[in-house]
């Protein structure tokens, strides 16, 4: 019930805010659980990826440091995010969202990049998949980086792509996971081209630290 309100209240604040959102490749998510995968752009991608992907409800990891704040902390719980030690991860951060994901109620977004300022991936997507039994969906934004541009009403759009299924009798040694990992890449490329053919990604961080 919270999740919803949110969503919904969160939808009409995006739509004063920008009113230019465009979700496409709708047909192509799972009719049950699954793991959207994508670059993380911006803090917010997160947001749009939730919406562009409503009715399923999703849950995501948040660093452990939030849930200190006991306001913060109720907030998060019930919008299904669960406290993940990025330091020292733990057996939680992955036993956690493959029991919600067998069950089939709750799908995951999750970076395997990890943080906005990286670009390798990282295995734990692909690990989660295979345990659940749930396929990954890649995806990708493209529209403002920061909350400020996003009064712009510059376009913002997220795609979907073809579900990728890990073979549960793929070994997840370095080369299980660099076949996915290139499967990955292979259809954030493909989605961000199919959006503009021109793109090309520059950390807001970065332009801000070369100027």
């Amino acid at each position: 019930m919270f999740y919803r309100f949110m969503r919904g209240l969160v939808r009409v604040i995006i739509a004063i805010i920008n009113g230019n959102a465009h979700y496409q490749g709708r047909e192509k998510l799972p009719k049950g659980a699954y793991i959207l995968v994508g670059p993380h752009r911006t803090w917010f991608d997160p947001i749009f990826y939730a919406l562009a992907g409503s009715p399923m409800q999703f849950s995501f990891m948040a660093k452990q440091e939030l849930f200190k704040n006991p306001v913060l902390s109720f907030i998060l719980t019930h919008a299904n995010a669960f406290p993940v030690d990025r330091a020292h991860p733990g057996p939680s951060a992955i036993k956690t969202p493959v029991k919600f994901l067998r069950k089939g109620n709750l799908s995951l977004i999750m970076f395997p990049s990890g943080t906005r300022h990286s670009q390798e991936l990282k295995g734990g997507a692909t690990v989660i998949a295979k345990m659940a039994g749930v396929p990954l969906v890649p995806t990708v934004y493209q529209g403002p980086l920061t909350f400020k541009r996003l009064f712009s009403r510059k376009r913002v759009t997220v795609r979907f792509g073809d579900p990728i299924y890990v073979d549960r009798k793929l070994k997840l040694d370095n080369a299980g996971q660099k076949q996915i990992e290139t499967q990955m890449l292979q259809a954030f490329d493909d989605l961000d081209a199919a959006i503009d053919p021109n793109f090309h990604y520059v950390d807001p961080a970065e332009k801000k630290h070369a100027n």
